[in-house]
């Protein structure tokens, strides 16, 4: 009987990135791990924020498998609002790789939330010459929407080279999402569930591009200030930002 003529070979697929986990927080028992974080505590000066930032309990707690960030409307150390921020700055730098987190951010208006690492020389050189990287920003008055930028010079502050990710319907604080970046040389890219929705490249910015060294984590929930501007009386106060786990990953091929 005759024979079937063979198949060619399929084309060889293009080599997909595999990521091998690197170092995590998976935030699973009752205190902050001081072997990856630290906290940042004081009235910051960035953007005219209101809140002073504390390491108390009322502010900052790992509970229920949760990373809990909570802003207060409080009298504290002059301002009147508390919040909390956190670093891996000293403890976990690293150029490259991927970084994703697990995050339900909070609500309301002159409410901030952020995921996003910052040049870890930044003692040496001034903001933005060692680059910023936002894997998720959220400001109240657009519920369903975030933000991944870049920071660099020629390309900060409001002139951040960034693109905003829009849920079809709901809002972000109504349930957890995964925000990721996926960052190699000469190319960084972001998704929100999976979803890839901003790549950044060296010819893309308007400036220099300053992310060829290693950077450290911070999540932080900011109120008030220049971008979100600042509460208002239909803002609910404790508002809380749930963060379930932090992994960072390495390429391994």
């Amino acid at each position: 009987s005759a024979t079937a003529p063979a198949a060619a070979p399929a084309p060889a697929p293009a080599p997909v990135a595999t990521w091998a986990l690197d170092w995590s927080d998976e935030f699973d028992g009752g205190t902050l791990d001081h072997t990856k974080w630290v906290e940042e505590t004081g009235p910051k000066w960035f953007n005219n924020e209101l809140q002073y930032y504390s390491s108390r309990p009322e502010n900052l707690r790992v509970s229920g498998g949760n990373l809990v960030i909570e802003a207060r409307k409080e009298a504290f150390g002059g301002r009147e609002y508390t919040s909390a921020r956190i670093k891996s700055q000293g403890l976990k730098e690293r150029q490259y790789g991927k970084y994703e987190a697990r995050i339900k951010i909070p609500r309301g208006q002159g409410i901030w939330p952020a995921f996003w690492l910052l040049g870890a020389n930044c003692g040496a050189v001034a903001w933005p010459e060692c680059g910023e990287i936002d894997i998720m920003e959220n400001i109240g008055k657009e519920p369903n929407i975030v933000h991944a930028t870049v920071h660099g010079p020629g390309y900060s502050g409001d002139n951040g080279f960034g693109s905003p990710s829009k849920l079809a319907s709901g809002g972000y604080a109504d349930d957890y999402h995964v925000y990721a970046l996926e960052w190699e040389p000469q190319e960084m890219r972001f998704y929100r569930d999976g979803i890839l929705y901003h790549t950044v490249k060296p010819a893309l910015v308007k400036g220099t591009w300053v992310f060829e060294h290693p950077f450290y984590v911070i999540l932080n929930l900011a109120v008030g200030g220049d971008w979100p501007g600042n509460p208002d009386a239909g803002t609910v106060f404790p508002q809380q930002m749930l963060v379930d786990y932090v992994r960072v990953y390495k390429r391994t091929n």
